[in-house]
């Protein structure tokens, strides 16, 4: 399944990087967030169908989708994610491909699905919180981001 998510990656996401049009670029790059968006998801061992529906619409929102690619990459990113037994799969391909930006806008959108359920259970915050350390994002930059999705200033 690893390779599925690569190939993706691979065709879909380096592909729209060579793209003279620099929105294509960045949407094809951030592609590669839907799986920790989906392991975030479940961090507190519930999903509910509000926080599955949140997931959807940010990936879809986010990333300019259609209907069609959000189910198709949601659904790899589920299989990829229960199969997995670490987060450096994801994170890896992050760190190669992500400048310092695009990995402060990963961990915002994973704090916006850790909030999705109006709370935030101490495993997702420790699931951000150790994204954050894997890609190197500024433990300034990590409660920056955490600040603007809780609506604290």
């Amino acid at each position: 399944m690893l390779y599925a998510i690569r190939e993706l990656f691979e065709t879909r996401i380096l592909r729209d990087a060579h793209d003279k049009d620099e929105d294509k670029a960045r949407h094809g790059r951030r592609l590669a967030t839907a799986a920790l968006l989906f392991e975030m998801s479940r961090a507190d061992f519930k999903v509910s169908a509000e926080e599955r529906r949140h997931v959807e619409m940010l990936v879809q929102d986010t990333f300019d989708l259609s209907a069609e690619e959000t189910a198709e990459l949601l659904s790899l990113a589920e299989e990829e994610a229960e199969e997995a037994t670490s987060l450096f799969q994801f994170t890896s391909l992050i760190n190669e491909h992500f400048d310092a930006h695009e990995k402060v806008e990963v961990v915002e959108l994973l704090w916006r699905v850790a909030y999705a359920d109006g709370r935030l259970d101490k495993y997702e915050e420790h699931l951000v919180r150790n994204v954050a350390e894997l890609i190197h994002v500024p433990h300034r930059e990590f409660m920056k981001a955490k600040h603007r999705v809780a609506g604290i200033r």
